[in-house]
């Protein structure tokens, strides 16, 4: 069992981005241009077919003027609404396909013990002593232990594979809890993080999905990318 406090390899921030659905947008535009393509046919018509003698009023005929072209103005915003939502889409896709093959970090607390090797960051606001436990996929209790740990974020927790009684436990899928109490003895909100590759990306879920390890995560709950460690070269 062992600590590192220190997350390996360079770290760059990962930009969030918010997104919306463009179906909304499309069918709101198609009503406004039917009701748009109506006034228009009523207006011609009434001109068409005024009274000579009695011809339309001009206030009446300006205020149509008005609303004439506030439809048009109208329109035209939800065409160029359209357009943004597709260029938001579209930059949201090439951002998820960058994270694809990267090494992320994100909050949570389930990871994989892959060849004997389970790891997580832990994120400690001030000194405490952290009761550390770890279960399986079915809730049975595995590890549990105290560790002395210095105020910090990202401090990373390896679990060997062993359990309290020494038992060697087989690769799968594990959850970690924290609770830190300081020297008085007063609970300290501890949280926890998990690291792993984004295999893939689901672009047809809008906001698109990146999995890591298996469980799916946006890229705006994306705290970190790990890049890797560039190794020394000799001659």
């Amino acid at each position: 069992m062992a600590i590192d406090a220190t997350m390996p390899g360079t770290v760059v921030s990962a930009p969030a981005v918010q997104s919306s659905s463009s179906t909304t947008t499309t069918s709101t535009t198609a009503g406004i241009a039917d009701n748009f393509q109506t006034f228009l046919t009523l207006l011609t018509t009434q001109l068409q077919n005024q009274n000579p003698l009695d011809p339309l009023d001009t206030n009446q005929f300006t205020q149509q003027l008005v609303q004439f072209a506030g439809v048009e103005q109208q329109l035209k915003s939800n065409s160029q609404l359209e357009s943004l939502v597709k260029l938001q889409n579209s930059a949201q896709a090439s951002q998820a396909l960058n994270f694809v093959g990267a090494t992320a970090v994100v909050d949570g607390k389930t990871t994989e013990l892959t060849k004997g090797v389970a790891a997580w960051g832990i994120n400690v606001p001030k000194t405490s002593t952290v009761t550390v436990n770890i279960t399986n996929a079915t809730g049975q209790t595995v590890f549990s232990g105290d560790y002395k740990m210095a105020a910090g974020d990202h401090q990373s927790f390896v679990w060997d594979g062993k359990g309290s009684d020494g038992t060697k436990w087989p690769n799968g899928k594990y959850t970690i809890s924290a609770v830190g109490k300081d020297a008085d003895g007063k609970s300290v909100a501890v949280s926890t993080e998990i690291q792993g590759l984004v295999d893939s990306a689901d672009l047809s879920q809008t906001p698109p999905m990146l999995s890591i390890g298996g469980q799916s995560f946006t890229v705006d709950q994306i705290k970190k990318v790990v890049l890797p460690a560039t190794l020394p070269t000799t001659e």
